[in-house]
């Protein structure tokens, strides 16, 4: 005979087995239509916003995301255990819609059967395994979530549910298997295909045929009523997670990475800036909520969170869940808390790691935005102080604008206004203009670009702060008044091309200034010095010594640049020791998101904490590419007492000491 099995044995496939069974199927299909309507519902209470460009590029994302676990896979452990998991689960529930096919269609209405012989023999083997993978990878997250318990791990009722449905459902199908295999199949060589059903027909066989036939038919039904339950409260408990995190993957924010939405200030129709109410918020900030599913990984990448401060991403993302089905009303500043709203770097390291594709740092800049242009508040004095200052001079730092361009007098550079025929614009940024420990990084950047022959342009007293401080600290009026003046200034010289030694400027100019028409090709030094030197025009004389290196954030996990500043390194002769956290898993500087202007009070000093994590390696030198990461981690030394063990210096005075 051809190997088969009769799908419906000791259960009967007439009508009394199927009109209740279908009747019951439909009942919850219609409870969880209801459940995702009253959802959707809610989600409408945010601002619209439209995800569904690039749709080839959205789908496969999808694919990736949700069938191959991309993101999941990013943390081993719980990650692996959660990717085996859904890979079983999504085997066995194809393996059960192909036997609901057969029985209930092909078979019943064309007499056609395609679960036989050879195929059937590696669909029941492979069901079988996957099975037990299933139980095995589930009570292994049952143990990590009830015994092990880490440390920010939130466990709600919903877990309890979802461990127990799941488990339930697994183990009540290898005991009808069982049950079936002991009456049918002990002593033939069809039961070598079911290994785990056979151990468990093997464990029951005494029950004797009658009680065999009474026990397979009680748990046929109730698995079937257990798996009915499965979907009907999808939407009602933390198992929504399998629609809105996969759907979260399609809508995910296409890019540019980190850039804000700009506000039409001159829209006489806004009556209100930023968020301070759920229904402020966009749509999918609502959906994001229900994406999330607790897993802390934000939490635990988080720089603020690490060192004592009161910001947890997920935290805020819950908060915001919560708040949408319960109160939509409240406030939602007064409800996070003004020290959480004001901790965010804007690292990205949350959204990076994040698997559900959700995103955090655009709510918390948006109840910055309501808090600065709608009650003109701020973190502190001194950032205010750093407010005032820009609008005067141009600059958070105090000095005089007429001063911007002093440092570079001796260099023989011009400004724009003086001969604007250059080769590069030098967007040379606050800190390197004024602030004496990164005029050095600027000097040295000109020596490398006038030692390869490039000639270099800046603005001076033209220049003025690209604005990115002030817009990440919810101060869109002033950044918007920045970035228009200096696009118009920079447009208005012809430029087509821009360097800058800082990557918060590069970012801005690169990505935001695009919502001012301005089109100039912009690049980071790192990159650019990278491809002078593999151009042959800059020559570097390699000399050994030890390093560490930073990945600043807004170079880094803003704009995936990686390897350019590490190439530099080697070809200045550094024998670079990584930190343990490097590249996309790198730790904050802590003066992201406007933080530069403030002071640090709650929990230990970010910068304090990555110098130590520079100074574990070993090596003499802590190497960055940012001039807010230099100014922390001169200050970082100090705050550490490592100024003996540590130097912290740019990735171009390296290069310059080199030439």
């Amino acid at each position: 005979m051809e190997f088969t099995r009769e799908i419906y044995w000791n259960v009967g496939h007439g009508w009394t087995t199927l009109a209740p069974m279908y009747v019951l199927l439909l009942a919850a299909l219609a409870v969880f239509v209801l459940g995702c309507l009253q959802r959707i519902k809610v989600y409408r209470l945010g601002q619209p916003l439209d995800r569904t460009d690039q749709r080839g590029e959205r789908i496969k994302t999808l694919l990736g995301n949700v069938l191959l676990q991309t993101k999941v896979f990013r943390v081993p452990g719980a990650g692996t255990a959660h990717a085996l998991f859904f890979w079983c689960f999504f085997t066995l529930f194809i393996g059960t819609s192909l036997i609901v096919a057969q029985a209930d269609f092909t078979d019943l209405l064309f007499g056609v059967k395609f679960l036989k012989g050879t195929f059937y023999k590696f669909f029941s083997l492979i069901l079988d395994l996957t099975g037990l993978v299933a139980i095995i990878m589930l009570g292994g997250l049952l143990v990590r979530r009830y015994l092990l318990r880490p440390e920010g791990l939130i466990t709600k009722r919903d877990d309890a549910l979802m461990h127990g449905l799941l488990l339930t459902i697994l183990v009540t199908g290898f005991a009808i298997e069982g049950a079936r295999m002991a009456v049918t199949e002990l002593g033939t060589p069809l039961a070598a295909w079911s290994p785990v059903g056979l151990v468990v027909a093997k464990m029951l066989n005494g029950l004797g045929e009658a009680g065999l036939r009474a026990l397979h038919l009680g748990l046929w039904w109730f698995h079937l009523l257990l798996a009915l339950v499965f979907i009907a409260i999808i939407p009602f408990t933390k198992f929504r997670h399998i629609l809105t995190t996969s759907a979260n993957s399609f809508l995910a924010d296409r890019g540019p990475t980190g850039k804000l939405t700009t506000i039409n200030l001159e829209d006489e129709s806004i009556e209100k800036f930023g968020a301070s109410v759920l229904s402020d918020l966009r749509w999918k900030d609502i959906f994001d909520a229900d994406a999330c599913t607790l897993c802390k990984r934000c939490q635990d990448r988080c720089p603020a969170f690490a060192t004592g401060k009161p910001l947890s991403p997920m935290q805020v993302i819950s908060q915001i869940g919560e708040t949408a089905f319960t109160n939509p009303a409240a406030n939602l500043v007064d409800l996070v808390g003004r020290e959480v709203i004001w901790a965010c770097t804007t690292c990205l390291a949350c959204q990076d790691i994040c698997p559900a594709s959700i995103e955090h740092v655009s709510k918390i800049i948006e109840m910055r935005r309501n808090l600065v242009l709608m009650e003109g508040e701020f973190p502190g004095e001194e950032v205010m102080t750093a407010m005032e200052q820009t609008e005067v001079n141009g600059n958070p730092l105090g000095m005089g604008y007429a001063s911007r361009g002093d440092w570079a007098e001796t260099l023989g550079i011009k400004t724009l206004a003086e001969d604007s025929a250059v080769d590069i614009l030098y967007f040379v940024g606050c800190y390197a203009s004024f602030d004496k420990r990164n005029i050095a990084v600027a000097k040295s950047f000109i020596k490398l670009c006038q030692a390869a022959g490039v000639k270099v342009g800046i603005l001076g007293k033209e220049e003025k702060c690209c604005g990115e401080p002030m817009r990440k600290m919810g101060n869109e009026y002033l950044y918007q008044s920045l970035a228009m003046e200096t696009v118009e200034i920079i447009k208005g010289y012809g430029i087509q091309k821009i360097v800058t030694t800082c990557p918060h400027c590069f970012n801005t100019l690169a990505k935001d200034y695009r919502d001012f028409d301005f089109p100039v090709e912009v690049q980071p030094h790192t990159v650019f010095l990278e491809q002078l030197i593999s151009a042959g025009t800059l020559q570097i004389n390699a000399e050994a010594f030890s390093c560490t290196y930073h990945d600043s954030c807004y170079l880094g996990r803003h704009n995936n640049l990686y390897e350019a500043p590490r190439n530099l390194i080697h070809t200045a002769g550094g024998n670079l020791t990584e930190m343990a956290k490097n590249r996309d898993q790198a730790f904050c500087c802590s003066a992201g998101g406007g933080r530069i202007m403030a002071e640090e009070t709650i929990g230990e000093r970010i910068n304090v904490k990555r110098v130590r994590m520079a100074v574990e390696t070993g090596a003499a030198q802590l190497l960055s590419n940012c001039p807010f990461c230099l100014t922390m981690f001169e200050d970082g030394v100090k705050g550490a007492d490592v100024e003996a063990q540590l130097r912290p210096k740019d990735i171009a005075e390296i290069l310059a000491e080199r030439l």
